[in-house]
């Protein structure tokens, strides 16, 4: 899952990357000017497309077409027109992300004609200056308009997923929808060590160094104790991160570690200067001298750390829901007999339990040129994938895939979505949004799976085709750990303290915590580099990230 997670995050980041509605010149109409309503929005609406077909340009970025289709001519393109009346003109055509960005920046600070639809990528800081530039309108009235029922009940459930997006009480950009919870950390053991060591699953953190100390002493494996580390992590870099993370080991203790969550008086703090951190590391401490964590793991980034799980010298890997589609698959032909099999979090010893959630289901967004004739046309696009694609219905044009002879065809009287049996395969469609996704249809139709009910939709259909029944109970155990997750609320651009500041904090933030877990530091160490966080400028970030949390969220 993680290859394809990579790839989702590209199309939406670099395949939507901008998008023009152009059927007029600029006009100098204002943000504020801009008619929500007009007589061809009521109509294309009323309709379901433009009649007569209107114009937009969009930047793509190459992409693989077969079948005698260009850039300028696709079925893609071909679709949009006759579908939606839309079609493309004066199209950007970028060889990379960063020379999009670069193209961007450049048009911003000249005054050039910038697209009508500029998609951002998940970027604070981008999304800020486009902002600051005065050359994007706020979307409030557009999405109160024309949004569909899909992405305003998302909004209503997910207020914070505005956040990056609103200054001075406006919201400019369009979130694009990603699937929720695919991110969420639970343990990966090892099922085989599990069940030839007759182990009951972890409910506490002591049962889990119970469990690493089997591994370790008694492996079933036959492997002596200095060959296993039992539990692969990373501490390079971050240990709130995708994979060989600490988060739910800080959760234990009542924090997370390198995120920004609420206190008991609904202000902002940072995780790793709450007292929780303290115990958290002495916990690391405690497992570095057992010899639970391997001693090269402060060299190890999130993948080598599965390295050692892979190869088999580790039993314990924190990752998410897709682990049986990478980097499992590589342990389970190195290593014969292996099995895997995803555990709750643990809580700790005074019962606190805790993981990380970073994600509102926003994958990245699109604003919108206050000069734009047509502003409206994005959210005609956007609704139809949503509506139609992203959970297609039975029997519809979709059931089997977007476009047949390219991600699907008719095999042998069968449809098929087979990639080796289609000739001239191809499912990269250059949607000016990336592909169409339903935040929590991705979990609940695995949740689904794992109860053992029968796939009843063409999504769930795929879902069971392709999706492995360790990753469909997976999905269930991370669903059971709904209410111990904790968000990061600080989703804004660097405050002006950061900016000066941060680098320096977080250096010397990893250098003291891997210090303690080494030895290098007694513990309460720990005490005299909060001081120092707050002396050299975490006491005014931190005030300054509240100020930016009640900006953006109405809480005064």
């Amino acid at each position: 899952m993680k290859k394809s997670r990579s790839t989702w995050k590209l199309l939406a980041a670099a395949g939507l990357l901008a998008v023009t509605a152009c059927s007029g010149a600029s006009d100098g109409k204002s943000a504020d000017s801009a008619d929500v309503g007009s007589s061809a929005a009521e109509a294309a609406f009323a309709a379901g497309k433009y009649d007569p077909p209107i114009e937009i340009s969009t930047v793509l970025m190459p992409k693989k077409y077969v079948q005698g289709d260009t850039k300028e001519n696709n079925v893609h393109d071909r679709w949009m027109l006759d579908t939606l009346g839309l079609k493309h003109k004066d199209t950007w055509y970028p060889a990379n992300d960063d020379q999009y960005k670069q193209k961007l920046q450049l048009a911003v600070a000249s005054g050039e004609k910038l697209p009508d639809f500029v998609p951002v990528p998940t970027n604070a800081v981008l999304t800020n200056q486009l902002i600051e530039s005065g050359q994007f309108m706020p979307i409030d009235e557009l999405f109160d308009k024309y949004a569909n029922r899909i992405l305003k009940d998302h909004a209503a459930e997910h207020p914070e997923l505005w956040y990056p997006f609103t200054k001075d009480g406006k919201k400019y950009n369009m979130p694009i929808l990603e699937y929720t919870d695919n991110d969420d950390t639970e343990l990966w053991l090892r099922e085989d060590w599990m069940e030839k060591l007759n182990l009951q699953a972890p409910k506490t953190i002591a049962d889990l160094e119970n469990i690493m100390d089997k591994f370790k002493n008694e492996n079933p494996d036959g492997l002596s104790p200095d060959k296993v580390y039992p539990l692969a992590i990373s501490l390079k870099s971050n240990t709130n991160t995708w994979m060989g993370s600490l988060d739910w080991l800080f959760g234990a203790y009542g924090t997370i570690e390198e995120q920004w969550n609420k206190d008991a008086d609904g202000n902002l703090e940072y995780g790793s200067i709450n007292p929780g951190s303290k115990q958290a590391l002495a916990k690391l401490r405690e497992w570095m001298d057992k010899g639970y964590i391997h001693a090269d793991s402060a060299l190890w980034s999130e993948s080598k750390a599965a390295e050692s799980w892979t190869k088999g010298t580790a039993g314990i890997l924190p990752g998410a829901n897709w682990v049986p589609d990478w980097p499992a698959p590589d342990l389970l032909s190195t290593v014969p007999g292996s099995k895997i099999k995803a555990y709750p979090v643990p809580e700790g010893p005074d019962g606190l339990i805790g993981t990380k959630w970073q994600n509102s289901g926003v994958n990245s967004s699109i604003m919108i040129n206050k000069d734009a004739e047509h502003p409206e046309a994005i959210f005609l696009y956007y609704n139809y994938l949503l509506d139609n694609l992203a959970n297609p219905a039975e029997g519809s044009d979709y059931e089997y895939g977007f476009a047949k002879g390219y991600d699907w065809d008719t095999i042998d009287g069968k449809p098929t979505s087979d990639k080796d049996k289609i000739k001239e395969f191809s499912n990269e469609f250059p949607f000016l949004t990336g592909p169409a996704r339903i935040p929590d249809l991705y979990m609940k139709t695995l949740v689904k799976l794992a109860d053992g009910e029968e796939p009843a939709t063409p999504f769930e259909r795929q879902m069971a085709e392709f999706r492995k029944p360790e990753n469909w109970h997976a999905a269930k155990v991370v669903m059971s750990q709904q209410d111990v997750r904790r968000q990061n609320y600080f989703t804004g651009a660097a405050t002006p303290t950061m900016i000066s500041k941060w680098n320096l904090l977080r250096q010397s933030e990893m250098e003291t915590f891997n210090k303690i877990i080494y030895g290098q530091l007694p513990i309460d160490a720990f005490d005299e580099f909060v001081a120092n966080w707050k002396a050299n400028g975490g006491e005014q970030i931190t005030q300054e990230v509240n100020e930016w949390y009640k900006s953006v969220s109405g809480q005064q």
